[in-house]
């Protein structure tokens, strides 16, 4: 039986310009972004999305500057009003809903994150914390020890009472994600949410988030324009170009079988060893005797250190203890060449 996505993307077409709808004839056949832009004086926002996005999983949307990405994002809880296409939400078309029915959406069944972190100065930790609750009319109490709740999972447990300004970035980002939390909702949309951060500060955020996902298993739409994060993060990564997508699907996936030069370019730079992981390369079980066991999830990284580099070696694969798979050492030497783009000479 086929489980109905949290989030469906349909069809889904951005033209900014004073006439979309004309200028989307156009797009519809075959008019390029730069040609609309140079031809009609409209900019090609989003090309025939279609994505589904489902719960529990974090749907990681990447691409560079001008891809599209946050454009998508802004979609979904219609901070941007869509040229032609559908936002389904649990089912329910988001561009069919009242003014009420958006509010109710955008206050309990979508949380945000932003890059900039977007707290309120005035308020402190707990306030800002707060806010969701208290747009809602929830009594000042639950307001509190919901926001407490969660200020203490993210370890901010003390510094309720500061202001922002008094918070390193991090601590400020950790205050965005505790009021996304205190929110309570299915969804939750982080533009950029850790872009803005330094490098070591960033992994611990990456490394929290992960951590919160396998407790609440919130359906989570990130976006990213690092290829790094998205592949740490991505259940399910959309890779975006010129506002349409050019490939989708599970990131392991993509990294061993890019779809054409320009994801193979993309990926080319990546570390294969330190993002694969043992179930990308394992087969099924043949023999009976192996160097040891490793577990489904470990990196290609570890293995190689754990094997000295030996390529005559097999490792028997378990998943919760039990065994899976097995893998060849020469399987994953293979794995970690990457393919050579054709646009290359």
């Amino acid at each position: 039986m086929t489980k109905t996505p949290k989030v469906s993307l349909r069809g889904l077409y951005k033209i900014f310009g004073a006439d979309d709808q004309a200028a989307l004839e156009h797009v519809k056949a075959g008019l390029s972004k730069d040609d609309l832009l140079a031809q009609h004086k409209h900019v090609l926002g989003l090309q025939d999305i279609n994505v589904d996005m489902q719960a529990g999983e974090i749907t990681v949307v990447m691409g560079l500057s001008g891809s599209g990405k946050s454009t998508l994002i802004r979609h979904l809880n219609r901070l941007i009003e869509p040229t032609a296409g559908e936002i389904l939400v649990d089912g329910e078309d988001v561009r069919k809903l009242s003014e009420d029915g958006l509010r109710e959406i955008r206050q309990t069944r979508m949380s945000m994150v932003f890059q900039k972190f977007a707290l309120l100065p005035h308020r402190t930790v707990k306030q800002n914390a707060a806010m969701s609750l208290k747009v809602r009319g929830m009594d000042e109490a639950t307001q509190d020890a919901e926001a407490m709740k969660w200020l203490e999972r993210v370890g901010l447990g003390g510094y309720e009472n500061h202001y922002p300004a008094q918070l390193s970035g991090g601590m400020q980002q950790r205050v965005g994600i505790a009021r996304a939390l205190t929110a309570n909702t299915d969804i939750m949309l982080m533009d950029e949410a850790f872009s803005a951060l330094d490098p070591l500060i960033r992994t611990d955020m990456q490394n929290l988030l992960l951590e919160l996902q396998d407790e609440l298993h919130k359906s989570i739409v990130f976006i990213t324009h690092d290829l790094d994060e998205a592949l740490k993060l991505a259940d399910h990564l959309v890779i975006l170009k010129d506002g349409a997508v050019v490939q989708q699907g599970e990131p392991q996936g993509i990294l061993l079988n890019p779809a054409d030069p320009y994801i193979e370019d993309f990926v080319s730079d990546i570390n294969r060893a330190r993002v694969l992981r043992v179930q990308s390369v394992m087969q099924p079980i043949t023999g009976t005797e192996f160097a040891g066991d490793v577990d489904i999830r470990d990196n290609l990284e570890s293995l190689i250190g754990r094997s000295e580099g030996d390529t005559t070696l097999h490792y028997r694969v378990t998943e919760n203890g039990e065994p899976v798979g097995e893998l060849n050492m020469r399987d994953l030497v293979k794995a970690l060449v990457p393919r050579l783009s054709s646009t290359k000479s």
